[in-house]
């Protein structure tokens, strides 16, 4: 008979420092076996076989698989549906019970309901932790336990419960004489994924305390380095979001109100899970979008003749990040110039950022479009050109991303501003009336 093994699945959640399931799992007295699951569910849906974001998983899993080696543990990797996984792992091993960390999600959601049941049949527990967030979803609400669906009061509950509460932390890497020791596991080729390397440059994992110092001050400033790039990190649990909120909470409360609005929105996603197809106000969902696809082109190819917007959607293209001021101009530009269905935009910053994460790119499309909870106003429409001469009054930020802006190459504006501007209000009013 196979020894008896607890099971630590890694997801979002790719570190072995302050990680929260994994510190139940090697604190519970059996040797702790530790997996990951490429998931085919998921990687199916891929459109792009160079996915910079499977490229940076699988380097990170990679890295993850030798710190174990070196601990005389290994991880084991595998390339199928949850399920399937499971049920391997249960001819192979005697498991008392699976760890991981919760998924708010709902894919998360629903796959961890399956997995769970396929357990219990098995007479194995199956334990979830909250690791991705502070509060999980259904922690800050309202004094009668209903949802906030504005930001403000949230923030100001969250921060109160923050400034109270004991602030746990769950240092796991204390405990890793609890791996399950083993020979080194095989770890399969990218390529048995079906997928290829990328060109992008991922952003290192960069704790800096000066620039968080100064977040407020930079942060709006596109062509200097004044915002973090820690949203993959955070995307995938590079990082501790317990460590990174400590430090936000010494140095900078305009930082620290940022990853209030991660956790806000990860709040509303999990409360109504209706906004990942629908407008979070429902009569938004009335709008006559034109929904011309030369204009998306144009959009996407960052060849709509506004040199904001275009500077952001070929800095997109190029590497998979856009500075945070400037999403908000190719948003409402999207939106409300265009009158192109802020799905569009939101399915393709999903394909396109290393930092995607469902609850807040769909958070931020709904707020840019006027549909979502505490967005902007429908009326809000930002005028690029104002926006530039506002935040890159040099013109820095544009030249590095449009190198033939001032000559023939780069193209004319493919709508007006006033005129468009009109269009999004009339347009707007009618459906909204």
């Amino acid at each position: 008979m196979n020894k008896k093994v607890n099971v630590f699945w890694f997801r979002r959640d790719l570190r072995l420092t302050d990680n929260h399931g994994l510190f139940r799992a090697l604190k519970a007295d059996l040797p702790v076996l530790p997996i990951f699951i490429f998931d085919t569910k998921i990687l199916d849906k891929l459109y792009r076989k160079a996915d910079a974001r499977v490229d940076f998983i699988y380097k990170k899993v990679k890295e993850l698989k030798e710190k174990l080696e070196l601990q005389g543990s290994s991880l084991k990797v595998f390339y199928s549906t949850p399920e399937e996984t499971f049920s391997e792992l249960l001819k192979g091993f005697d498991i008392d019970t699976v760890y991981t960390n919760k998924d708010y999600e709902p894919y998360g959601i629903d796959r961890d309901k399956k997995v769970g049941e396929l357990l219990e049949r098995a007479g194995v527990g199956f334990q979830c932790f909250n690791d991705h967030v502070i509060f999980e979803p259904g922690t800050i609400t309202k004094n009668n336990n209903e949802p906030y669906t504005v930001y403000t009061p949230y923030s100001k509950k969250w921060l109160a419960v923050y400034q109270d509460s004991s602030k746990e932390s769950y240092p796991s890497e204390n405990f890793a004489e609890a791996f399950f020791k083993t020979p080194p596991f095989q770890l399969p080729e990218l390529a048995d994924l079906g997928f290829s390397p990328s060109n992008v440059v991922f952003p290192e994992l960069k704790k800096d305390e000066q620039l968080i110092e100064n977040y407020e001050k930079f942060r709006d400033i596109p062509s200097i380095n004044g915002t973090s790039k820690l949203g993959v990190h955070l995307r995938f649990g590079t990082i501790s979001i317990r460590e990174l909120t400590a430090l936000a909470h010494r140095l900078s409360e305009t930082f620290l109100k940022e990853l209030i609005w991660r956790n806000f929105f990860i709040d509303i996603l999990w409360h109504f899970p209706y906004v990942v197809e629908k407008a979070f106000k429902n009569r938004y969902d009335f709008i006559e979008w034109r929904n011309d696809e030369r204009d998306f082109e144009c959009w996407c190819e960052g060849k709509t003749g506004y040199p904001m917007v275009d500077a952001g959607m070929r800095e997109l293209n190029a590497t998979g990040f856009m500075h945070n001021r400037v999403r908000m101009v190719v948003a409402s530009f999207l939106t409300k110039h265009l009158l192109i269905d802020w799905r569009w935009g939101e399915a393709y910053f999903a394909e396109k950022l290393l930092d995607y994460e469902l609850a807040s790119n769909n958070g931020n499309w709904q707020w840019a479009a006027g549909c979502g909870c505490d967005a902007a106003p429908y009326f809000r429409v930002f005028n690029p050109e104002t926006q530039q001469k506002k935040f890159d009054p040099e013109g820095k930020y544009i030249h590095k991303w449009i190198p033939e802006l001032g000559t023939v190459a780069y193209p004319s504006a493919i709508v007006d501003h006033k005129t468009a501007r009109e269009r999004a209000l009339s347009t707007y009013k009618k459906a909204l009336k």
